[in-house]
């Protein structure tokens, strides 16, 4: 016997996986875990008995329900799980999945079109921050089809503008955790610091790289991975994080100069994995270290001048833009982080767990 349990099947932004309303799930976070596991198909480097895609960024799962919160519509739950791991993260943000909460509810019905467009606000459980997204709903449905592009995506769709209203310290104490906006860890010149996302950044040449490798490479690279997760495990202590051993964060990032008229150039590890684009709260997290006086991005990012400032990261499959506004009077506090994603419904139905994992409700 296997027990049905309705979910939309949606890409979000560079990331997909299974869509469900809290209320179709187990109120008991171990049972829910364990359908959430069961339903993806890890642990297997495959996911060969679920919906899973045998990578990160394909291993995702959003869990939305109407928020009881003045002033937000919405509440959303985002959980990392990995191909070959039995772990359920929702400590971190995902900011691509992010892109298809709004729509996700609207096909759901648990809220409503506005008009042409849609504006709703969401508050993400797993770090408290909120934003507002505008997705397109002519003539009282979500529109797919649209002229924006995103890198990492093919061809075109709708686009969704995400206005993230509180990003900083989403997981550790604050902006820069350390105390510090530069800080010498195992060896390397490193900035630590959370607005949106925890990451640690260091120049590439620190680790004897260009920044300019493909994924492959960098993958293939055993002897950098080893020496990112010595300094990611080093760099987790500094930032107040604990043993960041089994933890999904912090994510590393190597920065370069840019090569395609960006401001800079990335390469993100996952923690472990390098990724084929870049997350888009690291995006906005890498973004605001460019702004920061003394940061290790600094004579190696080109930042344009005035309070509000287009910051284009690039990555291994294009680059991704992000506005940033800062606070008149602390031009070193981010007050607004602006970005545009896309999203799309690919399946509609239910995913079937064997009942001995849950037998429903």
């Amino acid at each position: 016997m296997q027990t049905p349990i309705p979910t939309l099947f949606m890409r979000g932004g560079t990331s997909r996986g299974p869509f469900f309303l809290e209320s179709d799930l187990p109120a008991d976070i171990a049972t829910r875990d364990r359908v959430l596991l069961a339903a993806m198909g890890s642990p297997d480097p495959r996911q060969i008995d679920g919906l899973g895609g045998a990578h990160p960024l394909t291993s995702k799962v959003g869990i939305v329900r109407r928020s009881t919160v003045p002033g937000v519509d919405l509440d959303f739950l985002f959980a990392q799980l990995q191909p070959n791991k039995d772990t359920v993260d929702t400590t971190p943000n995902c900011g691509n999945m992010l892109a298809a909460v709004v729509p996700f509810a609207l096909e759901r019905g648990i809220v409503h079109a506005q008009g042409d467009t849609t504006t709703l606000r969401v508050l993400t459980l797993n770090t408290d921050m909120q934003c507002d997204i505008t997705v397109q709903t002519p003539g009282g449905r979500v529109a797919y089809d649209g002229d924006a592009r995103i890198d990492g995506v093919p061809g075109t769709s709708a686009p969704i503008t995400i206005n993230f209203l509180d990003t900083e310290g989403s997981v550790c104490s604050g902006l820069l955790p350390t105390g510090n906006v530069r800080d010498t860890i195992d060896g390397v010149e490193v900035t630590c610091i959370d607005n949106g996302m925890p990451l640690v950044l260091f120049r590439a040449e620190a680790v004897g790289r260009t920044g300019y490798e493909d994924v492959a490479e960098l993958n293939a690279d055993t002897e950098l991975k080893a020496r990112i997760e010595r300094l990611r495990i080093a760099c987790g202590h500094a930032m107040g994080l604990g043993d960041v051993t089994s933890k999904s964060y912090p994510k590393m990032t190597l920065v370069a100069p840019a090569r395609e008229g960006g401001s800079l150039t990335t390469r993100s590890f996952i923690p472990h994995v390098c990724h084929d684009a870049i997350g888009v709260l690291a995006a906005v997290t890498v973004g605001t270290a460019c702004v920061l006086p003394g940061s290790v991005t600094e004579g190696v990012a080109a930042v344009p001048e005035g309070r509000v400032k287009a910051i284009s990261v690039e990555h291994p499959t294009g680059e991704f833009s992000v506005e940033l506004e800062l606070d008149p009077a602390n031009p070193q506090k981010v007050t607004r982080a602006a970005l545009l994603r896309t999203a799309r419904l690919i399946m509609r139905g239910e995913v079937m767990v064997p009942s001995a994992v849950w037998p429903g409700k």
